[in-house]
């Protein structure tokens, strides 16, 4: 007991569900005026278009995923026509996004939207974990961002600001803790009336993302600007073990897999697009139009084991189609 007879964890409770509401008042009206006007938010997108934001903002900077966006959605505006789309226009499409089998896997999803949904994105958890591609955080952000459910959204954004500002510690990498999942339960807004939109979870969804993105970094954190620097525990205790644990692993780029992966698929890329401008000419090539013949591939990167470990691996993705003479192209 504490407090005059009150149990210590209720009062713990009460002072959590203060400190949530103040912080949601707060973040809304920064909100208001801070928010990137990305493409794809505020209602200027169908829920497809919001789901394609999302598979390609996995891991990769938002701000270079606009024009890709962009691009994707006047090609494809919706599932029926990525499902139609040849995997040589997918991938090419998906340019330098990154973790390319995201292309496939979302042009898989696009099929059974299209097939099996009459190209209308289900609305429920379940069906959207379903999807290829699909997971907990995907199908959570686009009932919320596309259908206005309320449900807690989370990334690594999301449980950076809540460990920070409710917990006064530091979010560990790696998969969200139960003591994570339980507390952006806990903080998520009760749904308002219309007349008071800004208590909506959905708008807390999207504000304490972009708060993470912008503001509450993990390395360099500007809390000086920080909405929330008035609520916030890890300030009030100083920053306890900044920069000692980074919220997302570092990770080595140059000489690894995932460079030399990409060194060929951006090679099978440009031969894709001078064959087509071949065809555009009027010109034929002779051998497989869009193929990069084996000798050329040999001179992309001089680890040889490594490169035919990645050819190998590329091929067992599906993002590459490997011809007889050793020569390779994107898949038809």
């Amino acid at each position: 007991m504490h407090n005059g007879g009150v149990p210590e964890e209720i009062e713990r409770e009460e002072r959590l569900r203060v400190s949530a509401a103040a912080a949601c008042r707060l973040l809304a009206a920064w909100w208001e005026l801070n928010a990137r006007d990305l493409p794809w938010r505020f209602g200027r997108t169908t829920p497809w278009g919001v789901l394609v934001s999302e598979v390609m903002s996995q891991q990769t900077q938002m701000s270079r995923v606009v024009p890709y966006w962009e691009s994707w959605m006047a090609v494809w505006p919706d599932a029926a026509a990525l499902a139609v789309a040849s995997t040589a226009e997918v991938i090419t499409a998906w340019g330098r996004l990154g973790y390319p089998r995201r292309a496939l896997r979302l042009q898989e999803c696009a099929r059974v939207v299209a097939e099996e949904y009459a190209n209308e994105l289900p609305h429920t958890y379940e069906e959207l974990v379903a999807l290829p591609g699909v997971g907990d955080y995907t199908a959570s952000a686009v009932l919320s961002f596309a259908f206005g459910e309320r449900v807690a959204v989370i990334d690594t954004n999301i449980r950076r600001v809540l460990s920070r500002v409710f917990l006064g510690m530091e979010s560990r990498g790696g998969a969200a803790s139960r003591t994570e999942r339980e507390l952006a339960g806990r903080v998520l807004p009760e749904e308002m009336p219309e007349r008071d939109a800004s208590g909506s979870s959905v708008i807390w969804n999207q504000a304490v993302m972009e708060l993470g993105a912008t503001v509450c970094t993990a390395k360099a954190p500007q809390c000086g600007d920080c909405p929330l620097r008035g609520e916030c525990a890890f300030l009030a205790a100083g920053l306890p073990g900044l920069g000692e644990r980074r919220t997302r692993p570092r990770q080595r780029f140059q000489g690894t897999d995932r460079q030399v992966r990409g060194i060929i698929l951006n090679a099978l890329r440009q031969a894709a697009a001078q064959a087509a401008r071949g065809v555009a000419d009027g010109r034929l090539e002779t051998g497989a139009p869009g193929a990069v013949p084996r000798s050329q591939i040999e001179q992309l990167w001089p680890d040889h084991v490594q490169l035919d470990a990645c050819i190998a691996s590329l091929d067992e993705d599906g993002l590459l189609d490997m011809l007889p003479d050793g020569s390779l192209r994107l898949p038809q």
